[in-house]
């Protein structure tokens, strides 16, 4: 029987099946990210990737979500492709360029006894236009935007870090039931191509804890690129400062919207296994 070689990764929980693209065919992504995705059948994970060859950088990640769909950019996967690029030779590192589809990202990885433990991300600049999430809603910016979702109302801040985030800061974001207001916000009219959606409450200026609805995969544990907007809506809402850590589910990551309006993001990669499956 035929099969592909797979390496299993996470980034503070937030886990994706690696296919390195330069050794394996994948004849249907979208059929086999549902099918590896699923966590009692398959392999178990938030979706998978890619890692592929680049005509514009050392390589290219494509991002699958569990339910098959196509994502542009996801900031714990990125951090999963430097460690694999490093560690199998694609790249001799610490500087790897990775292609996604929300442009170029430039990665930085600090390694431990050879082996590559946190990286720090260039996640590029954000952007605050309503038309980059995109959005139906008529303004030029969604910032503490009250709108009503069912029977409660929300001060909603809508930020791009190359994928669409919704940021609503709470009190407790434990008592939000995630499960039911996470979709119901991702598929709204007002956002086309659906939307990742975060809770957060500010503990301080410097520290905020966050948990994610993610866009075609529900609950994760951690969401890089929500942490980053997060820290983005923090700063334009005068509630934190441009320096945080942010408190996931699944751990902490140290994020920086920089003078140079870049936002940087530092975290862990970390490997769970390797093995086959069948094609």
């Amino acid at each position: 029987m035929p099969f592909m070689k797979f390496t299993k990764m996470h980034g503070l929980g937030n886990d994706y099946v690696y296919v390195n693209g330069f050794h394996e065919h994948v004849e249907s992504p979208a059929v086999l990210a549902r099918l590896v995705s699923d966590r009692h059948t398959g392999i178990g994970g938030d979706g998978l990737i890619l890692i592929q060859p680049s005509s514009s950088a050392d390589v290219r990640m494509e991002m699958y979500n569990a339910d098959g769909s196509r994502s542009e950019m996801c900031g714990n996967g990125i951090r999963c492709v430097a460690k694999y690029a490093v560690e199998h030779g694609l790249v001799a590192g610490p500087i790897v360029r990775i292609e996604t589809d929300a442009g170029l990202r430039s990665t930085e990885c600090r390694l431990v006894d050879g082996k590559v433990d946190t990286v720090r991300v260039d996640m590029g600049k954000p952007s605050l236009a309503s038309e980059s999430i995109p959005t139906t809603i008529d303004k030029q910016q969604i910032i503490s935007h009250r709108v009503r979702i069912e029977d409660t109302e929300f001060d909603m801040t809508c930020v791009s870090m190359g994928n669409p985030h919704a940021i609503i800061f709470v009190a407790d974001p434990d008592s939000v039931v995630l499960e039911h207001i996470g979709p119901v916000i991702e598929c709204h009219s007002a956002f086309p191509k659906r939307i990742n959606v975060h809770f957060a409450r500010v503990d301080s200026p410097s520290h905020v804890t966050i948990r994610t609805w993610e866009r075609g995969s529900g609950i994760t544990r951690a969401c890089g690129t929500g942490a980053c907007a997060v820290c983005v809506a923090g700063v334009v809402t005068e509630r934190t400062g441009r320096r945080i850590t942010a408190t996931l589910s699944g751990g902490d990551l140290e994020i920086e919207w920089a003078d140079d309006d870049h936002v940087y993001m530092s975290g862990p990669a970390v490997v769970s296994f390797s093995g086959v499956w069948p094609t």
